[in-house]
């Protein structure tokens, strides 16, 4: 049996994602933002502050890559990290001033990329969409429940 780009599910969730990711990258591009920011940003996004870990959790990444993504918004002056009062040892993530400026613009950014990626559908079209990804991402979440982003 040959492997076919076509028929690979993975090939081509993969491949719209990255297509996702350069025209985010592409639109945001002037504002700073980078698409792997974006975990953060919504995470964020009440003004609320999270940990580092909570945050890792919640966008289903290893520590070190949350780690490099914070120093990087820290650096771009994006987000901000104060003591936690309840734990010495870890910090607690908030957007800066700047970053929750950016906030409109990176919704408005999310939205006219999904619009784009999603025109070609009907309605139903896009109803059956969301449904079926939804239970390919159960599905293979069910395999590895630690990569399940949080949503609380």
């Amino acid at each position: 049996m040959a492997l076919s780009r076509e028929t690979s599910a993975g090939y081509l969730a993969n491949w719209a994602a990255r297509l996702f990711a350069r025209e985010l990258d592409r639109q945001l591009q002037p504002t700073g933002i980078a698409p792997a920011y974006m975990p953060v940003m919504f995470a964020l996004d009440d003004g609320g502050t999270l940990t580092q870990k909570e945050l890792a959790r919640r966008a289903a990444v290893e520590q070190p890559t949350m780690a490099a993504t914070l120093n990087r918004m820290e650096r771009d002056g994006f987000i901000s990290r104060r003591p936690d009062p309840g734990d010495r040892r870890s910090a607690l993530v908030v957007l800066t001033p700047s970053g929750l400026a950016l906030l409109p613009e990176v919704e408005r950014v999310v939205h006219t990329i999904n619009a784009l990626a999603l025109a070609s559908l009907s309605s139903a079209e896009q109803a059956a969409f969301f449904a079926a990804i939804g239970k390919i991402i159960a599905a293979l979440e069910h395999q590895d429940p630690a990569l399940a982003p949080s949503t609380a």
